[in-house]
């Protein structure tokens, strides 16, 4: 079970996900290790716990079994080279290992763009990701954070090889699905009172299927006018 992958610290939790089946690769494993969770939570004392976290806003950082979950459904299109979109992107903590998949030891450099309707959050992603070592990369514009309205995707950049989005939008965005490439997928949570993880696949010729992988719930796939209506509960 996931609840059971809490580590004293990165590496033991990386080992606990894997202990649990919650991924089999070891190309996930290694980019998981890499990725210091420490550097993208706020409360640091329960950085490898595997639960979500507040990070501020109304939004909160995954858990990291869902994290490593999305790793491991994306992984056939998270070549060297590839080029992904991370919607709702939060903290950066996925962006990074995204950025770690699609980039080799060799030299092959991916592009991965985070993008989150909270600018607050697209700041506090950049402090995170520098304090990682991916400054360079955030240089390069290899690994780049933008503020936006993840659920219009950033067509400037499309076709994207694999789209993550880490919030639930209540059906699935057509703008998404049109800036994935052929082929290419996407893991998003659909629905509201009932959410599932649906895995979206585009062929080349461009056709599109769909597949529900699992009951969640996540936090709405919002914008900021959307967000400011919203009840403090």
């Amino acid at each position: 079970m996931a609840w059971r992958c809490t580590g004293a610290t990165n590496a033991e939790l990386i080992a606990n996900l894997a202990k649990n089946g919650i991924y089999h690769s070891e190309r996930v494993a290694n980019a998981m290790s890499r990725v210091d969770r420490a550097h993208y939570v706020v409360n640091k004392a329960n950085a490898y716990e595997d639960s979500p976290q507040h990070i501020g806003h109304d939004a909160t950082i995954s858990a990291p079994h869902m994290h490593a979950y999305a790793s491991e459904h994306l992984l056939p299109y998270l070549k060297p080279g590839a080029k992904v979109l991370d919607v709702g992107s939060g903290s950066g903590y996925l962006a990074a290992v995204l950025y770690h998949l699609v980039t080799s030891p060799s030299g092959t450099k991916g592009k991965v763009i985070g993008i989150d309707h909270i600018p607050e959050l697209v700041d506090f992603s950049t402090d995170n990701l520098k304090r990682d070592g991916l400054g360079k990369a955030m240089e390069e514009s290899n690994l780049v954070m933008i503020a936006g309205d993840g659920r219009k995707g950033y067509p400037r950049e499309a076709p994207y090889d694999a789209i993550h989005v880490g919030a639930a939008a209540p059906t699935l965005p057509e703008a998404l699905v049109q800036q994935l490439a052929s082929p290419g997928r996407m893991f998003i949570p659909v629905g509201t009172s009932r959410q599932v993880i649906i895995q979206v696949d585009k062929d080349e010729q461009g056709n599109v299927t769909q597949k529900e992988l699992m009951g969640v719930m996540y936090v709405p796939l919002t914008d900021r006018k959307q967000d400011a209506q919203r009840p403090n509960l």
